[in-house]
């Protein structure tokens, strides 16, 4: 298993050094915002791969290219940013453009100007959804895409057919082999591909420390007016310990002597740049005895791993820290997956005041409710569907479907609209 395991590796490594760019999920959905709208937005972590996607997009349609990383480019956009969109080329790749927000207006002007499909490019590693000075400027006028780091799916080069199946409930009796130690090995390795490219665990670690201290150093300073940031990386390793687990403020702020409005801020600051996410609870009306806080999830496991600094052998024998990270593990592939359709998805997590919990749900517009529980053991029971059951209960006819993700070798029914799945089904075809 350490041979598959180490091939594995090796494998993506090679792909992720090598002169062709891995196709992302998301690149159809942003040539389908080229053909009609003004200015399409990719935004997502930092190094998640926008930059590629966008000139791999761009450049042969005849987009320019500016990044501003580019210090002089930085600071003539700020001295005149009328001026600065002015000049620019017909079509124009803008990367990094959450450095530079007061040029969304020029933006604005502009499109408003000479509605044209397909002018602008632009790529930001913050989220512009949680910065309402951005996103409210180019209203109507932006379509705005995801880029997360690479899904599973991606990695192995499959079509990402789970959450169709999940919805629809196809889910064929068959066998497969057990991923094993190859679980952990997948976790720990997450899905940055700067990270995926180096050659060895303790590169990858250390490559995840070095991005961490950039974040904290240049995009969550550009946001934030707040001059000390030396408690973000504690945060950072504490959210990794806690994370897949309902969100405590005053748990958080009691370790780290900090007041819960404090940790409050610097939770939506980390999340504002990609770090984690917060994931809401799901809740009907004619459900009333639900808890409504949200679960802290990191934003990859990748980082996590980095920060608690756990390998993999140790992740497979800790049970404890394997059940949260693999959690986290399988949101961040329905989630990376998700970002490809093009119908949206939304995700949330169901827990009641009676101990009844689901570790994702997946709703779908209005009419359709699937849960997903997560166990990182080889073997299921009917005791793991008690979530799901009154999930199913909650949701009525617009539950569509729900499993078990186990890491086992067996997909077998378990009642009505219920079905235990082996975890690699989240990306491999049947």
């Amino acid at each position: 298993m350490l041979e598959l395991v180490s091939g594995w590796l090796e494998l993506h490594s090679a792909l992720l050094i090598s002169s062709e760019p891995i196709p992302r999920l998301v690149g159809a959905r942003v040539l389908e915002a080229l053909a009609d709208t003004p200015v399409v937005l990719i935004h997502g972590p930092r190094q998640s791969g926008k930059t590629t996607l966008a000139r791999m997009v761009g450049e042969p349609r005849g987009f320019r290219y500016l990044s501003f990383d580019d210090d002089a480019a930085l600071q003539a956009a700020h001295e005149d940013p009328v001026g600065f969109v002015a000049d620019l080329p017909e079509r124009v790749i803008l990367d990094e453009v959450q450095r530079v927000p007061r040029l969304f207006t020029s933006l604005k002007a502009t499109v408003d100007r000479e509605r044209v499909p397909g002018r602008f490019i632009l790529t930001g590693s913050a989220n512009v959804l949680l910065v309402p000075r951005l996103s409210d400027s180019l209203a109507g006028r932006m379509g705005i895409l995801r880029l997360h780091p690479f899904s599973q799916c991606e990695l192995v080069g499959t079509e990402p057919a789970f959450l169709g199946a999940l919805f629809a409930g196809q889910f064929p009796t068959g066998v497969v082999e057990r991923l094993g130690a190859g679980l952990a090995e997948r976790i720990v390795a997450g899905g940055y591909p700067a990270a995926l490219a180096r050659p060895s665990p303790g590169r990858r670690r250390a490559w995840y420390r070095d991005y961490i201290d950039a974040e904290i150093q240049r995009d969550v300073r550009d946001l934030s007016r707040i001059r000390s940031l030396e408690s973000l990386p504690r945060l950072l390793a504490l959210a990794s310990s806690h994370t897949a687990q309902l969100l405590n403020l005053s748990e958080l702020a009691g370790s780290l002597q900090f007041s819960r409005q404090t940790i409050h801020d610097h939770i939506a600051l980390l999340e504002g740049v990609f770090l984690v996410q917060r994931l809401p609870p799901w809740h009907a009306n004619r459900v009333s005895r639900l808890v409504k806080r949200p679960k802290l999830h990191m934003g990859d496991t990748g980082v996590a791993c980095a920060l608690l600094g756990i390998e993999a052998a140790e992740l497979q024998r800790e049970r404890g820290a394997l059940g949260p990270l693999l959690e986290t593990f399988v949101l961040q592939e329905l989630q990376r997956q998700a970002s490809g359709l093009e119908e949206p998805l939304t995700f949330f997590h169901y827990r009641d005041r009676e101990g009844y919990d689901v570790d994702v749900v997946v709703e779908r517009g209005f009419g359709s409710v699937a849960g997903v529980e997560v166990k990182a053991a080889a073997s299921v029971s009917d005791r793991d569907f008690r979530g799901l059951r009154r999930l199913r209960q909650a949701a009525g006819d617009r539950f569509a479907h729900g499993v078990v993700l186990y890491d086992g070798t067996a997909t077998i029914p378990f009642g009505e609209k219920l079905h235990a799945v082996p975890i690699r089904a989240l990306w491999e075809t049947p």
